[in-house]
């Protein structure tokens, strides 16, 4: 561990269970043939990637936890249950066992309380870990040997506006980066969200049918090219500006703030992503990317 905390790595991870799914892992009780290829594989290039970084913890805010007063953090050391997804119970039954930092959760939690953001620590030791969170985790660090930090969504989204939840968000970023350089420990974050998320009403016969996956809509893809551009160029105070409305018309998993949390915790980084990837599930836009500060990405 190094004196100095520092986040080595931001990461757009996201959650769709079908990823896990297509993997076929032990933890998982259903198994499939196949499937979603390229953005298991894209998974790969980015775990490849961060092999080579040297961290403690792994710190992400999933959309999938919600909670509609402050920002809650889990203050377990261990968790350990089986996680099954609410709309894909045939994909998704997953046996998992993983550890907290529970002393970063408690410092980004005061660091947010100082801030003025409503904060709490989750203690309840049977608390049910949310599927965004397994699925991101699980896919960046099959073999969950980091403890991790999970945070959640506050949803101003839902109370408010868009908007509102992006400054919260930023606040949130900014807080987190105060108490993991406080610590002094090296920590890679995940934004555990799709791009685009209008999806499919309803699934094929075989889930892993690939003849059957596509994009919901041009317009929704449009967009999703849109801000991979963005990511690529290097220009994501642009991103923060039009999220509002790439939010809005594509009904995107951004409204949760995660994506806005990991960016700002960065400080915006100008430099640009690495864009590993980019695919579809149940007519979802994905992308898996990295913004990984000692990396020369820069023109």
């Amino acid at each position: 561990m190094s004196n100095s905390g520092q986040i080595v790595a931001g990461l757009l991870a996201p959650h769709p269970p079908h990823l896990v799914y297509g993997e076929s892992p032990p933890q998982n009780e259903p198994k499939a043939e196949c499937g979603w290829e390229n953005l298991r594989w894209g998974y790969e290039r980015m775990r490849a990637d961060i092999e080579a970084l040297d961290y403690d913890v792994i710190v992400i805010l999933s959309p999938h936890w919600q909670t509609y007063i402050g920002t809650h953090l889990l203050g377990v050391p261990q968790f350990k249950s089986l996680s099954v997804d609410p709309i894909f119970p045939d994909l998704f039954r997953f046996h998992y066992d993983l550890s907290v930092d529970t002393e970063l959760a408690q410092a980004i939690h005061d660091e947010g309380a100082r801030s003025g953001l409503v904060m709490k620590m989750m203690t309840n030791p049977d608390f049910r870990v949310d599927y965004g969170t397994i699925v991101s985790c699980h896919l960046t660090r099959p073999q969950w040997d980091r403890p991790i930090v999970a945070l959640s969504s506050c949803r101003a989204n839902s109370y408010y506006s868009t908007e509102v939840m992006q400054e919260q968000a930023m606040e949130l970023g900014r807080a987190t980066r105060r108490a993991i350089e406080a610590s002094g420990k090296r920590a890679i974050l995940l934004a555990s969200n799709s791009l685009s998320h209008r999806h499919f009403t309803s699934s094929s016969d075989i889930p892993e049918d690939m003849s059957q996956e596509h994009v919901t809509n041009h317009n929704q893809y449009l967009w999703d090219m849109e801000m991979i551009r963005k990511m690529k160029a290097g220009r994501t105070r642009e991103m923060i500006d039009v999220m509002p409305e790439f939010t809005d018309h594509t009904v995107s998993e951004t409204d949760a703030g995660s994506f806005t949390w990991m960016l700002s915790a960065l400080d915006f980084p100008s430099y640009p992503a690495e864009v590993y990837t980019y695919g579809t599930v149940i007519g979802t836009g994905n992308a898996v990317a990295s913004w990984i500060p000692s990396k020369d990405m820069r023109p």
